[in-house]
């Protein structure tokens, strides 16, 4: 069986890149030389045939020694590890079905991660036995590593999942005009970056669960002989559960191309140490400094111990870190065009508080971003951190507050000051803009501009190299002044110090900022699926009302214009024109019958709790249920992708019939 011309191309570019990386072409020039020509004569090509060349090769062991290379392994045949690209879920309607091949630079090194398997899931003991007729929950690993994402293929839950997948991730330097050599042992050894895996549990309505969130360090690769590394990674928990195992992973890490100078484990345990006791250190000598600033800011007023004032905070490991270091300045690349539009991506991130074993308070966990964008949601912090980390790096002068809303409860949202001084308030959950103006406490009742925004108090704001918090008498937010550098009103952090554990590079074993991924959504496809799903929800219920029903297609594409022209306000903030999506429906609804229309919202694709949540309306649910003469229904569905899953689903119920008197 002949191959197709493009297999025999990446054959070919295979075959190239192994011999490049073996030093094949000299072995083949020194047995061409021994039996074809001597130290006098140089060989003719021309003259000699293509079968004596390959005779010859075959007796010096060439040819086997290559094929033998090739074949890397008995057990990668069987059960091939293919290089992973982000993948979707298995529900998922997207755009070019195929997976891509992952192009192997031979002057790069690069790591082979490969998962073998999963086993002691035990709270799945009994899945993984799909009901026929209902999606099973899934699995899915996530990977980030010096600026690479990865995602598996989502495999159904069990107490021993089917995870085998395989990941190839470039090592390189960072340092200017070192990016193209192959990185040696000595310069891999100075990579501390770990690999961070972040497992997460789908169910069959499509929302996600954090499992685990787990730092791998991966150089101990270095000291072995054969260029590789097998071990089982004992997944944790997160947040309260972080001591309990979730399961096992096995793995193994390769090097390609392995080196040829092997470190000593003793060399890199000494690295490792020297590292680990550098950042403690570090961290020592900042809480000695930070628990001095806070004695100080005490000093001012005692009350100050009553504000917000919020200089650590823990991941979902549990890990005490100072919050400037979850903020970093985030470009977007060409996936968002706009800091509005980067707020509107924010906001239709799902917003869940972290879950609570029992009774008491509020438990407070501040996920790391890249965790963050796979679960796909998180508290009102997790926003504020993304969104703040979005406008730093469309180059706006952003903060995260930290303080109370209107009711007391403890929130975090972000603040932009113009060079200006005006100061802007940027609702992370909502997408919404204040202006904000402060009042004077002494201005007669009445006569102070009225508050626009849900905010009570403010105690402090930071980003990834200002700590300020709130020393004015007073920490409401209605009379707060935004001039930060007012020592009077704010009382800041030294920069060096933050910098010292938040700076670029300062601590490297915390996790490196994630770059967002494109969208995989097919948004005509998916709008096309839910609305049709939309369609039959909506004829079983009627029928069970005892109604018929009657679609009109035309009335629900005219439809169209108002979806846009929604989803437009809500990006930029302008209302957007509708004058002729009105003039349309006037033309398609005769004499003497009634129209209504019930536009909204979700940031979820599941049609079931669509229209549940519809029918809680009653001005949705008359309409869905509508009764009289010529009763015409219509429903349009537009998807709108945004990055990382993001999407903002508008939907529109209408109907038409005759009014009767």
């Amino acid at each position: 069986m002949s191959l197709p011309p493009e297999k025999i191309g990446e054959l070919k570019q295979i075959i190239h890149n192994h011999l490049s990386q073996h030093d094949i072409q000299s072995r083949i020039k020194d047995v061409l030389s021994q039996n074809f020509g001597h130290q006098e004569t140089v060989y003719d090509p021309d003259q000699i045939g293509e079968n004596e060349i390959l005779d010859a090769l075959r007796r010096q062991g060439v040819v086997d020694d290559i094929m033998q290379q090739l074949a890397f392994d008995g057990t990668s045949r069987q059960s091939p590890l293919r290089p992973a690209a982000r993948l979707v879920t298995k529900d998922e309607n997207v755009k070019g079905g195929a997976s891509k091949k992952t192009p192997v630079d031979p002057t790069r090194r690069y790591i082979y991660f490969q998962i073998l398997g999963g086993k002691a899931f035990l709270e799945h003991l009994h899945e993984g036995q799909p009901v026929q007729g209902h999606a099973s929950a899934t699995f899915t690993l996530h990977l980030n590593f010096r600026g690479q994402r990865f995602s598996s293929r989502p495999v159904a839950c069990a107490c021993e999942p089917d995870l085998k997948e395989g990941f190839l991730l470039e090592l390189h330097k960072d340092n200017a005009g070192d990016a193209a050599r192959m990185a040696d042992p000595t310069a891999m050894l100075s990579m501390c970056d770990p690999l961070h895996l972040v497992l997460i549990k789908t169910d069959s309505s499509g929302d996600r669960t954090l499992l685990s969130s787990h730092f791998l360090e991966w150089r101990t690769v270095l000291a072995s002989q054969a260029g590789r590394v097998s071990m089982s990674l004992e997944l944790m928990g997160v947040g309260t559960e972080n001591k309990v195992p979730v399961g096992i992973l096995d793995v193994q890490i390769e090097l390609i191309p392995k080196t040829q100078h092997i470190l000593a484990e003793d060399v890199i345990s000494a690295q490792l140490s020297l590292e680990k006791s550098k950042q403690a250190e570090k961290e020592r000598l900042f809480l000695v400094y930070a628990k001095q600033w806070w004695r100080e800011f005490l000093q001012i007023r005692q009350s100050h111990g009553q504000r917000m004032v919020k200089i650590f905070a823990q991941d979902e490991n549990c890990v005490n870190k100072p919050v400037c270091s979850f903020v970093r300045p985030l470009r977007a690349g060409r996936l968002l065009d706009t800091p509005r539009e980067a707020s509107r991506f924010v906001s239709l991130i799902g917003y869940e508080k972290v879950p609570v074993l029992g009774g008491g308070e509020r438990a407070e966990q501040w996920a790391n971003m890249h965790t963050f964008l796979c679960r796909n949601k998180g508290d009102s912090e997790d926003h504020a951190v993304l969104l703040c980390s979005l406008l730093m790096g469309f180059g706006l002068d952003s903060y995260v507050c930290v303080g109370t809303k209107s009711k007391g409860a403890a929130h975090a949202w972000v603040v932009t000051i113009n060079t200006d001084g005006l100061v802007t308030f940027w609702e992370s959950l909502t997408g919404h803009r204040y202006i904000h103006r402060p009042s004077n406490p002494d201005d007669l009742p009445g006569t102070a501009p009225k508050v626009q925004h849900p905010y009570k108090t403010v105690g402090a704001v930071f980003n990834h190299q200002s700590f300020y918090a709130n020393s004015q008498p007073n920490d409401s937010v209605q009379t707060c002044h935004f001039d930060l550098q007012n020592e009077a009103r704010w009382k800041s952090m030294s920069e060096d110090a933050i910098l010292s554990l938040c700076g670029a590079g300062a601590m490297p074993s915390w996790p490196g900022l994630p770059p967002l991924c494109a969208s995989t959504l097919d948004p005509g496809m998916v709008s096309n699926s839910l609305e049709l799903e939309l369609r039959a929800l909506v004829t079983e219920h009627r029928r069970e009302q005892g109604l018929n029903t009657s679609w009109d297609d035309q009335m629900s594409y005219l439809l169209t214009p108002a979806l846009a022209a929604y989803e437009t306000e809500r990006l930029t903030g302008v209302p957007a024109g509708n004058e002729d999506f009105q003039d349309a429906v006037r033309r398609a609804v005769p004499d003497g019958h009634t129209f209504k229309g019930y536009p909204v919202q979700f940031i979820h694709r599941n049609a079931k709790r669509a229209f549940a949540a519809c029918l809680r309306s009653p001005v949705c649910e008359d309409i869905i249920q509508c009764r009289g003469d010529h009763v015409r229904l219509a429903v349009r569905v537009r998807v709108f992708p945004y990055p990382e899953s993001a999407c903002a689903t508008w939907l529109m119920f209408a109907c038409k019939y005759k009014s009767v008197l």
